[in-house]
């Protein structure tokens, strides 16, 4: 197993020597039955004073994690535990792998520790931040998005002024297609999650085939709903004539969808609909994406809980 000592650390060679060594026995590089090196070889490898090592191995047996041999020297206890983990427990063998893993690639404990301290100086991430140039096309996408998810969803265009403050805390999404442009806004090592768009054919299968004769309404918000609607409707079977489309920007826009059987819409546009209305609401948002967010924000909010 190799050590690392900082000679000028805050913290006693005696506790780095104990930390690594408990640290080595977690992460299974000190198996049980191991023999620890002398005290005196320990000593002259790392340049430390011979009562350091002893002090520290009189410690790690008092806690158990090793045990002297009368006439043999300091061995590693078998310390599997018989119980399930602890919490503490897990996150301590997290940080032997991590440790095992930095020595793997050569890198030295300033380095690792740099590294530490920039990541923990770093804010958490508090909420989703929707970048979409698009207004109307991102105030549907944040409605799913938000209720897909218990962080809270901000969204931005790519011109917005306050994009470079939303950003601070934040976890970047985009629609699939749109991260070039708009990784061109984000610092360089910033993660952007993407959002892929729902299958079409898959959400209207179930009105499929088409009924003849039946007034259906379409009412958005975007004028790109209402432009892919009356592609994959009419595509689909559907008589034009029996389509009614309704743009929700302008006045009056609800007139004349009372008399439909029903009416297909974004999600946003849903919740605007009289209650007593039969509302057909069309997700734009993929459900594998959306289950991609709930991943992703349980693993900020509870990072010892692996997600399912």
């Amino acid at each position: 197993m190799q050590l690392w000592f900082a000679h000028q650390s805050a913290v006693t060679l005696r506790e780095q020597l104990v930390t690594q060594i408990i640290l080595g026995i977690l992460s299974d590089d000190l198996p049980a039955g191991q023999r620890l090196p002398s005290t005196r070889e320990l000593a002259r490898r790392f340049r430390l004073h011979p009562n350091t090592v002893s002090a520290g191995y009189r410690q790690l047996a008092r806690e158990r994690w090793v045990e002297f041999r009368r006439g043999s020297g300091c061995y590693v206890r078998n310390t599997k535990p018989e119980s399930a983990i602890t919490p503490s427990r897990a996150l301590d063998q997290l940080v032997a792998e991590l440790l095992r893993d930095a020595r793997k690639l050569g890198l030295s404990l300033a380095t690792v520790r740099a590294r530490l301290r920039h990541w923990f100086d770093l804010q958490p991430p508090d909420h989703f931040l929707l970048i979409e140039p698009d207004e109307e096309l991102r105030r549907i996408l944040a409605v799913e998005m938000q209720q897909a998810v218990k962080l809270p969803v901000k969204s931005s265009g790519l011109q917005d002024a306050q994009l470079a403050t939303e950003l601070v805390g934040a976890i970047p999404v985009a629609l699939a297609g749109k991260e070039k442009s708009i990784r061109q806004k984000l610092p360089e090592a910033a993660e952007l999650l993407s959002l892929q768009v729902r299958s079409v054919p898959t959400s209207l299968s179930g009105w499929l085939p088409a009924p003849p004769g039946v007034l259906l309404g379409i009412a958005s918000h975007w004028p790109g709903f209402l432009k892919l609607a009356r592609t994959m409707l009419t595509a689909a079977g559907f008589d034009s004539d029996t389509l009614v489309f309704r743009d929700a920007r302008k006045p009056n826009w609800q007139r004349g969808l009372k008399e439909t059987a029903a009416i297909i819409c974004d999600l946003q546009t849903a919740i605007e609909l009289p209650e007593k209305t039969l509302k057909v609401p069309f997700p734009l948002v993929s459900e594998s994406s959306l289950a991609e967010l709930r991943r992703y924000e349980q693993f900020i909010t509870n990072p010892l809980v692996l997600p399912a």
